[in-house]
């Protein structure tokens, strides 16, 4: 379910693209959380327990009795590689396609999986909340963030 990692992913080409400032606040927040890839994704679970179950490696179990696996690990660092990938391309428009076609392939993996957009905007939810409770968060971040989400999302509905 890499579509974790997407949807942090945060800046694809659409309507309204990031400016380069507005990708340095989300950037800014992100950097902040980057690093705790195992609290990130047991947050999302938590959260959404549908979402774990969405993952054989997981379902059905405790989720304090996977949180410190490896294979957990390697899926939290997976994921949240994805965002850092499509953050570091945002607020330029030379990477926008770049950054459509991360977005892209994630939704029409995520798509052969069944997710769905509910569980989409259920990520979003849980790793917006994560973000904004352990960043420098102010009206500013929030606005770019859903924005960049908004970007992101436009794509992947699109395409599922």
């Amino acid at each position: 379910m890499k579509f974790l990692i997407v949807l942090a992913c945060i800046a694809a080409a659409s309507a309204a693209p990031l400016s380069a400032d507005q990708a340095g606040l989300v950037r800014g927040a992100w950097d902040k959380v980057k690093h705790s890839e195992v609290e990130i994704l047991a947050a999302v679970f938590s959260a959404y327990p549908d979402i774990q179950a969405r993952f054989p490696k997981f379902a059905g179990k405790e989720l304090s009795s996977i949180k410190g696996s490896a294979d957990f690990a390697l899926h939290a660092t997976r994921i949240v590689s994805f965002i850092s990938e499509v953050l570091a391309l945002a607020g330029n428009s030379a990477t926008a396609p770049a950054i459509e076609t991360l977005v892209t392939e994630l939704a029409n993996n995520h798509k052969n999986r069944g997710v769905t957009k509910d569980q989409f905007t259920e990520f979003r939810t849980a790793l917006t909340s994560y973000v904004s409770g352990h960043a420098p968060w102010g009206d500013n971040v929030a606005a770019a963030w859903n924005q960049a989400f908004d970007n992101v999302y436009a794509t992947i509905f699109a395409k599922l």
